[in-house]
């Protein structure tokens, strides 16, 4: 096999490098189950910690500044259950995205031994990548941040630190979809707050003094159209490339299809699994506490 920097022209893929498949066979990737995946990049924690950070200054203002002072008392109730279990949910898919394998291909399994044991025949054609020394499944890519190949990588996203893939691209769509639910909520209930304390003369309208308030509620007003705008446009960019069965890379280099295209459901099920169900939409669907327990006690898979 040729050490190129560039990929080779298909020829014919080897059944054991399409991107379905998961290289059980090949050590690195089982070691890898019994570990935490984390990216140590410092502009990636950064973009995460400030992540967490807005949520909870939305959280203190709905919560602090427009409900907890509000006379009505299922008015308060109803929202503020809403608003916050719409944040857990947020958060919850925010985490499950930064702490998921994105689809990480074994570092260093295109060795002799290995080439060997897949039994290529003449004129077959696989990729190798020269940086981290890894056989590439189609539409693998490299990633420079977290320096591994990623199957149908999708782009890097600092503000969940971590490669969107083909493992945990839901989670991320599900990030999207719940920062915008709690950012048009968050714009919603400052526009009647605003409405109600100008109506009332201020009177009784918060716990804070008028122009306390009034700035808590700018800034939140602020936070909440970049986001609504910001994830909406996320979100709805994510489903047209999973119905259209290509990634962001693949569209943005105009890369020719070589695979067959899933119809527009097959890549929804494929993506969020099985048929439509609540499932989809919930972050903590597989999420198995003893794995995650013993992936701590394994160690945890950096990005070096």
């Amino acid at each position: 096999m040729q050490a190129s920097a560039h990929r080779f022209r298909d020829v014919e893929h080897h059944p054991l490098l399409n991107e379905s498949d998961g290289y059980n066979s090949a050590p690195s990737e089982v070691e890898l189950t019994d570990k935490l995946w984390f990216i140590r990049d410092g502009c990636g924690m950064v973009c995460a910690v400030i992540t967490w950070m807005l949520v909870f200054y939305a959280d203190f203002v709905v919560t602090f500044v427009m409900l907890l002072p509000s006379r009505d008392f299922w008015y308060s109730v109803i929202n503020g259950t809403m608003f916050n279990c719409l944040a857990v949910l947020a958060l919850t898919s925010h985490l499950r995205t930064m702490l998921t394998d994105p689809g990480a291909v074994p570092k260093g399994n295109a060795t002799k031994e290995y080439m060997e044991s897949l039994q290529l025949k003449p004129g077959e054609v696989i990729y190798k990548c020269p940086k981290c020394c890894s056989i590439k499944p189609e539409r693998a890519h490299h990633c420079s941040i977290c320096k591994r190949c990623i199957r149908k990588m999708d782009h890097h996203c600092p503000w969940v630190n971590n490669c969107v893939g083909e493992k945990n691209q839901r989670f991320f769509v599900l990030f999207t979809m719940y920062i915008a639910l709690i950012s048009l909520h968050a714009l919603v209930l400052c526009g009647f707050q605003l409405f109600t304390c100008v109506r009332g003369q201020w009177t009784d309208c918060s716990s804070f003094s008028p122009p306390v308030t009034v700035i808590l509620m700018i800034f939140l007003c602020l936070e909440g159209l970049l986001f609504l705008t910001f994830t909406t446009v996320m979100f709805g960019t994510q489903i047209h490339s999973i119905c259209n069965d290509e990634t962001e890379i693949e569209r943005l280099k105009s890369e020719k299809p070589t695979w067959e295209r899933r119809l527009r459901w097959d890549g929804m099920r494929s993506v969020f699994g099985g048929q439509p169900s609540f499932l989809w939409i919930n972050p903590f669907a597989g999420l198995q506490i003893r794995r995650f327990l013993r992936a701590r006690k394994g160690g945890t898979e950096f990005s070096v």
